[in-house]
């Protein structure tokens, strides 16, 4: 499917047209076309594999990031992980009509607060085409169209998945202008989603902490801001080496580029000569170079002294930043100071410990003895994510489906007036 619309806001009025229909779809509605997207995705995956195989080129030359490659790369699997999440997401409860409240007035009029569809969802995002396939699905799901903006790095993959997603809609007879893209406008497009107040209820940037802050700054239309992941593990003076070791090369290794993998170790000191230098060794059997204080220096090799700099740094690369602290309430002062409160974890067989972390850590997710790289929808439950919000409104830590809902109140009477 093509859209017509020749300006960013011709799109998003198409997009805010088609919201009105998608809202009042039935749950075995939006299950049955999530469904057909999953399967279209499965069917164009040659030409989506393609596609990205030209934005890679084309990244690879203009000097992207090895991080940002490595986001954007959709091979087969890729493709089909995507359509598997899709399909999860389908099979969700519908979280639309929920009932939140309810109560009767003493005069006898009954009121019923319940879930609803916000109506348009934009994102910006960059180098992300996963975002593209997971933000349409749940955007649909809760009854929202959806307008997305996925940066030139994408452009021709973003393209392909668009047009397989709407193209199922049509199949199954629901209005596919409520997938819209204004990737085709460039920075013009960007700007015009931020200022669509009015027309895009909602706004959710995925990306740099550079790009979050233009969004944040720039945008009239309501933010809900996903942030950076300065991802802290704590290891206690009771952590067991065992855990200690394998949950720090978890979250750094297992995907070094996303938000959730860790990017600062602290390390007790009553517990740094038995645990800094295994866990050292094994980071860098791994290939992860450790910048560390002077005290991390003197106990395992192959450090690079770390800077000032290297505490608030979201590396997302084979680098991790290590500091041995006092005590429980040095490490605690360290997150205050450095965390973007995204995702923090202690390792610690100490229960007063573990509950104290819970307590004190103003992150939106915070963890005892398991990796950080579990910090996501998918892991949740939820089928995959909108973002992980880092802000204290409605929506904290991954973003499912029931963050893309607000709300109403239903109120019945039989001719009640106020007096």
């Amino acid at each position: 499917m093509t859209t017509t619309a020749t300006t960013p806001r011709e799109r998003m009025l198409l997009a805010k047209d088609a919201a009105h229909s998608i809202g009042l779809l039935g749950d075995a509605q939006k299950r049955d076309a999530l469904l057909a997207i999953a399967d279209a995705l499965e069917v164009a995956a040659p030409e989506v594999v393609a596609a990205n195989a030209d934005d890679l080129a084309r990244g690879a030359a203009t000097g992207l990031s090895a991080s940002l490659q490595d986001r954007l790369r959709l091979d087969g699997p890729r493709v089909a992980a995507l359509a598997a999440a899709v399909r999860e997401i389908a099979a969700l409860p519908d979280p639309v009509g929920r009932v939140l409240d309810e109560r009767t007035l003493p005069n006898g009029v009954s009121l019923t607060k319940v879930a609803v569809p916000f109506g348009v969802v934009g994102s910006i995002y960059e180098a992300r085409p996963n975002v593209t396939v997971d933000i349409a699905a749940l955007a649909l799901r809760s009854g929202n169209a959806v307008v997305l903006r996925g940066g030139s790095a994408a452009e021709h993959t973003n393209a392909a998945l668009v047009r397989a997603m709407r193209g199922a809609l049509a199949d199954r007879g629901v209005d596919p202008e409520a997938i819209q893209t204004v990737d085709d406008f460039g920075r013009d497009g960007a700007r015009a989603l931020m200022q669509a107040r009015g027309i895009v209820d909602v706004l959710v940037p995925r990306g740099s902490a550079q790009l979050i802050e233009t969004v944040v700054t720039e945008s009239s239309v309501p933010v809900i801001e996903t942030g950076a992941g300065v991802v802290h593990i704590v290891l206690d003076a009771s952590a067991p080496l065992e855990w200690a070791r394998d949950i720090v090369v978890n979250a750094k290794v297992q995907r070094p580029s996303v938000c959730n993998s860790v990017e600062t170790v602290l390390v007790h000191r009553e517990a740094a000569d038995r645990l800094v230098a295994p866990v050292v060794a094994a980071l860098q059997e791994r290939g992860v170079t450790v910048h560390g204080d002077t005290a991390v220096a003197g106990l395992a090799d192959g450090i690079v002294a770390a800077t000032d700099e290297d505490w608030a740094i979201e590396h997302l690369s084979l680098d991790l930043s290590m500091r041995v602290v006092d005590d429980l309430d040095d490490a605690l002062a360290h997150i205050r100071r450095y965390s973007t409160h995204h995702t923090e974890s202690i390792i610690t067989e100490d229960d007063a410990n573990a509950e104290r972390f819970l307590a004190e850590v103003d992150s939106a997710v915070v963890m005892v003895n398991t990796s950080t790289r579990f910090t996501d929808g998918g892991e949740f439950g939820f089928g995959a994510e909108v973002g992980i919000s880092t802000q204290k409104l409605h929506a904290r830590g991954p973003m499912g489906l029931s963050e893309l809902t607000s709300t109403k109140w239903l109120a019945r009477g039989s001719g009640q007036v106020r007096g």
